[in-house]
């Protein structure tokens, strides 16, 4: 019986020995954290998409407590989420305009033609890496989903050949964009309501020798736009999103009907 109590004692000492160690090392180690770590942690979207550039939300938070990230540094939460995390940090937020993902090609399988059959991984990455020129157009979407693999929100999907993006459900993280060989999709204004669906530089009879749906650098909508918001550079048309007043004469006049109205979606 005896022995039984001097081991209990023995063990009970040990027990407190290692919790006082264990207490001061870890007062030896503490690391204070910022408490605005977790504020601003609170205010992100919780997607860790990783478009802001860190590994996640939790990353990211840190960054902007430490002062190496700007507030405003996440394009999932855009304005509203600046300004709350602004006030946490004690600093204005230029909050920007939320933005979404738009692909500039509309050369479906009815306007453009395969130039050859592609066998191999289903991927356009993969697709491109062969050097192999699948579609008559060497500019245009190779169709595979590369970017519908990568969005985390099933905002974008391929559709007769070519990807469309669901404007509704685009929380404008970027992958799409990085994920895209042909460097195809761009991320515009969500106030947008014009943009050129293609992205072929060559002269017009060559566009339209391989795609019905082409820019053909004619500058109609150049002449049509009173506000100077477009201009063809590289016999392609692009439109300064910050110029344009949405007046829409420039989708009106393009006889090629490249220049989509985002309002009926894209």
């Amino acid at each position: 019986m005896s022995g039984i109590i001097i081991a209990t004692v023995v063990l009970a000492v040990i027990g407190v020995v290692v919790g006082v160690a264990l207490v001061s090392v870890g007062r030896k180690f503490h690391v204070d954290t910022d408490p605005r770590v977790t504020e601003v942690r609170d205010c992100l979207p919780g997607n860790n998409c990783g478009a802001c550039g860190y590994a996640g939300c939790d990353a990211m938070a840190e960054a902007i407590a430490a002062g190496e990230a700007p507030v405003n540094g996440c394009p999932v939460g855009g304005g509203p989420v600046a300004e709350k995390i602004g006030k946490i940090m004690g600093v204005d937020a230029a909050a920007e305009e939320r933005k979404i993902a738009f692909v500039r090609c509309k050369g479906s399988c009815d306007v453009t033609k395969e130039r050859g059959e592609y066998v191999g991984i289903r991927d356009c990455r993969a697709a491109v890496l062969s050097g192999i020129s699948i579609w008559e157009c060497d500019y245009g979407c190779v169709g595979f989903g590369s970017c519908v693999n990568v969005c985390p929100e099933n905002a974008i999907h391929v559709e007769n050949g070519v990807a469309i993006v669901d404007r509704k459900k685009c929380i404008g993280c970027g992958l799409c964009v990085k994920a895209c060989p042909k460097h195809l999709i761009e991320l515009i204004p969500a106030s947008r309501t014009q943009a050129v669906r293609c992205s072929n530089h060559d002269k017009g009879r060559a566009v339209r020798n391989v795609c019905n749906a082409g820019c053909i650098g004619c500058g109609l909508c150049v002449r049509q736009c009173a506000y100077d918001a477009i201009h063809v550079d590289g016999n392609l048309a692009h439109i300064d999103y910050a110029k344009c007043e949405l007046c829409g004469k420039c989708d009106d006049k393009c006889p090629a009907h490249i220049i989509a109205d985002l309002r009926e979606g894209n």
